[in-house]
Order: structure tokens, then C-alpha cells, then sequence
């Protein structure tokens, strides 16, 4: 490849690049020298790091016959090193090797001595750079970088990085669950009735849910149980759903009368701002979630465990309990509207089971160290796939995408790696980038 070709490339490369070609050894392996004529043996090219600190920890490098261990800084150019003000990091004083394309100054460490330096600009194959070109050239694609390629890649590889996304996906999640541990003392039914919130509020109104739900002591749902008129005011009150009513409504004031009893025997504070209705169908009203879930945990104690050590048929029909009499004419207080059950949808069952009884049951095995996740796969692959935008343009890429696992797992794909064009880290990118151009 031309000198000056090389120079085009240099300016649209990234350093996830640079990454991939140290992490993959897609340098010559033999007769690997630095830029100070150092021959170069790479043992261990280290552990790739995410994080701040050098690119790569813990290597093993062998320069001119002597061993050496440390870190390992990637970087464009070798200025870079000044640029990113490395020379004032203590994180950076054990770094053993500097990998660049273009080694344009010398790099020295506090003490110093200079930094080996090994440029990639000359040694790297025609075809890896011409792959790297084809990947992330926005004109080849409309959805994402591989679209054109996706069905060349090898079922073997697609379907053993899947099964990691889903696992990546649960662990993602676990995180929120973690924190609601934490946040609740260990206590799981606590952690469930945060997650149940959080879902039955949506995408609109799910941090004021968790909220709510935050401002409930839990000791009182359960002394609640079989109590659904108070459990009911207990919701409505605490989302300040009871405040500002100016109607002549009796099942309200039944409500406003059970609540200030609870506010005042439990020293209640509502939270600051109440739900949102705006943009929500009349289903997914406030109103009409809170009615739903006050009436789950009226009706049942102890929700962790029956839901955690139940199959998903079981799970369902737990959840599928109605809302009080009063909302089969109502979506909002005052307003009488055509009579209807409120009953949980099926759909929405399913995204409850997704979202939060699948991550709740793979958070809680982790907790009891058990590393067996083929049971909580087979359940996934029971539940329907999602529709969307996204799920319905992958499978216009002949993509298998048959049930919820399936579709969970596409949608981690989608934005954990193809939006944030981090191809490279994908083992579906990665296959692409090994293809010859």
C-alpha cells in the first residue's frame, strides 16, 4: 500500500485499532523490533484495560533477550504521551513498552530513562488496514457497521458471542440490583418491590416509582397484607396521587381517609414530585400501575420466594390479579370511562418477567454461588420475542432471533457495541476484521 494511503488511513484510525492489533497479535510476531532497533518477543501482551490507567496490564515483553513485566500504552502518535499528560501519572510509571502507529518523540519516564517504543505504521498488512476502511465507513451501511457482511460470519462465532451478550446483559443488570442490596440491608423482597416499581413505572415514570417505593418502610407493606383499601391509599399517597382533588369522588375520600391514618401512624413523607401522565396511554397511567401492584402485594406475602422458586407459567398467574373494583370504570380519579378490567396484559407479564424476574433470579444464584444459567436460558426461550425497531431491522439481516433470549440478547448487541461502533470488541467485528480484503 502507498506511503500516502497510509497517511489517509492514519487520520480516520482510532486507538481501538491499535487495541485490537496488540491485543490479537496482528503485528509481524517474528522479527518485531522497536524503533531503537530492540529486538521485540511478546509473551503476554497483558489484560486488556477499559478503564483509566495504561491500556493494557500486566504484560510480559522480552527486549533483546531480557525479561520484563508491566504495563503496556497505546496511542496514536507517541506525543500523545505529552498530550495526555502521562508524565504526570504515577499510574503510568511502570509502563514497560509504548505501542503507537507513528513514533513521532521520544517518550522518557519520570526517572528518566526512555520508554521502548514499537511503531505499527510500516508492519501492519494491507488487508487488516483495508477491512478496518470497509467496517466503519458510513456510506457502506444504513443500520449498523456490518450489516453488508453480518450473514458471512461464521454460526460458530455468532452463537457462542451471543450466549456471552446474554450473560454480559444479566450482569449489566445485576448492577442496579446490587445497589438495591446494599440500599435495603440484603433484604430481597425489598430489592423485588424496588424492581417491581421500577417496571410498572416504565420508561417515564420509573426513577419516581422506585421513589415511591423508596419512601416506604417495607416492615409496613407487609403489615398491609390482606388490607388492599389501605395498601391502595399507601401507594396513592406516597406518589401524592391523593392531593389537589377537588371532586366528588367516595372511593378518593375513602382513600384520603385511610392515608392520613397511615401518614400520621407511620410518620409518612410523600415524595417530592408525583408521576407523570403526559404521553401515556390510559393503561399505563400512574394510576392504573399503582392500582395493579398495591393489589399484587395486598394480595400476596413473602413475593420474592414465590416468584423466585416458580416456573415462569406460575409466575404469570401470581402477577395476572385484577385492580379494586373502582378502576374497572376509572383510569384517574374522578373520571368515569367505559368499563374495562385493568388487568396486567400479557405483554407487559412478559416484560416483567424479562426486566425484572429473570435478572432478580440470575442476581440471586450469583448471590448463592451457583454458576448453572442453562435453566434460566430454557426459561427465556419460552417467552416471546420483543418487537421493535431494532429487533425488526435485525431480522431483515436473516438474524435467528425466535424468542426473548433471542431478542435480549440482539438489543445488547445493538447498544453496547454496534451504536457505539465498538465493532472491534465484537467477536462478530473481530471475524470481519480477520476476513482478507
Amino acid at each position: 500500500m502507498p506511503a500516502l494511503q497510509r497517511v489517509f488511513y492514519f487520520y480516520k484510525m482510532k486507538e481501538d485499532l491499535l487495541h485490537f492489533i496488540w491485543k490479537y497479535k496482528k503485528y509481524p510476531v517474528n522479527g518485531l523490533k522497536t524503533t531503537s532497533d530492540e529486538d521485540v518477543y511478546v509473551k503476554s501482551v497483558g489484560t486488556h484495560n477499559d478503564l483509566s490507567g495504561p491500556d493494557f496490564f500486566n504484560a510480559q515483553i522480552e527486549l533483546n533477550g531480557q525479561l520484563w513485566a508491566g504495563n503496556v500504552e497505546v496511542h496514536l502518535k507517541s506525543s500523545d504521551w505529552y498530550a495526555h499528560n502521562h508524565q504526570e501519572d504515577r499510574n503510568y510509571d511502570n509502563v514497560i513498552l509504548h505501542v503507537v502507529w507513528e513514533d513521532d518523540i521520544s517518550v522518557y519516564r519520570k526517572d528518566g530513562s526512555q520508554i521502548p517504543t514499537v511503531s505499527l505504521k510500516d508492519i501492519i498488512s494491507d488487508s487488516l488496514l483495508q477491512n478496518y476502511q470497509k467496517l466503519f465507513n458510513t456510506k457502506n451501511y444504513k443500520f449498523i457497521n456490518c450489516e453488508n457482511d453480518f450473514d458471512k460470519v461464521d454460526e460458530f462465532i455468532k452463537e457462542n458471542w451471543l450466549d456471552r451478550l446474554f450473560v454480559e446483559r444479566l450482569e449489566q443488570k445485576s448492577i442496579f440490583i446490587t445497589e438495591l442490596l446494599v440500599y435495603t440491608n440484603n433484604n430481597w423482597e425489598q430489592v423485588l418491590f424496588l424492581m417491581l416499581l421500577k417496571s410498572f413505572g416504565s420508561k417515564i415514570n420509573r426513577d419516581v416509582f422506585v421513589e415511591i417505593g423508596k419512601s416506604i418502610d417495607f416492615s409496613i407493606i407487609r403489615k398491609l397484607h390482606k388490607k388492599p383499601l389501605q395498601m391502595e391509599s399507601l401507594f396513592f399517597g406516597q406518589a401524592k396521587l391523593l392531593d389537589n382533588a377537588t371532586t366528588d369522588d367516595k372511593y378518593l375520600e375513602e382513600l384520603q381517609k385511610e392515608y392520613n391514618y397511615l401518614a400520621h401512624k407511620f410518620n409518612l413523607n410523600p415524595v417530592f414530585k408525583s408521576p407523570e401522565f403526559f404521553r401515556l396511554r390510559p393503561m399505563n397511567f400512574p394510576t392504573i400501575r399503582l392500582a395493579q401492584l398495591s393489589a399484587i402485594y395486598a394480595e400476596n406475602n413473602n413475593l420474592f420466594h414465590l416468584l423466585i422458586e416458580k416456573e415462569e407459567s406460575d409466575f404469570f398467574d401470581i402477577l395476572k390479579i385484577g385492580t379494586s373494583p373502582y378502576w374497572d370504570t376509572h383510569y384517574n380519579f374522578g373520571k368515569i370511562s367505559k368499563q374495562s378490567k385493568k388487568r396486567i396484559s400479557s405483554s407487559f407479564l412478559n416484560l416483567l418477567f424479562i426486566n425484572t424476574i429473570i435478572p432478580l433470579k440470575f442476581a440471586y444464584r450469583q448471590y448463592k454461588g451457583a454458576t448453572d444459567n442453562e435453566g434460566l436460558f430454557q426459561m427465556m426461550a419460552k417467552i416471546k420475542k420483543e418487537e421493535n425497531s431494532i429487533i425488526t431491522n435485525f431480522d431483515k439481516l436473516q438474524a435467528s432471533i425466535i424468542n426473548a433470549k433471542d431478542s435480549q440478547t440482539y438489543l445488547q448487541l445493538y447498544n453496547n457495541y454496534c451504536r457505539k461502533d465498538k465493532c472491534l470488541d465484537c467477536a462478530i467485528g473481530a471475524s470481519l476484521m480477520n476476513v482478507k480484503a
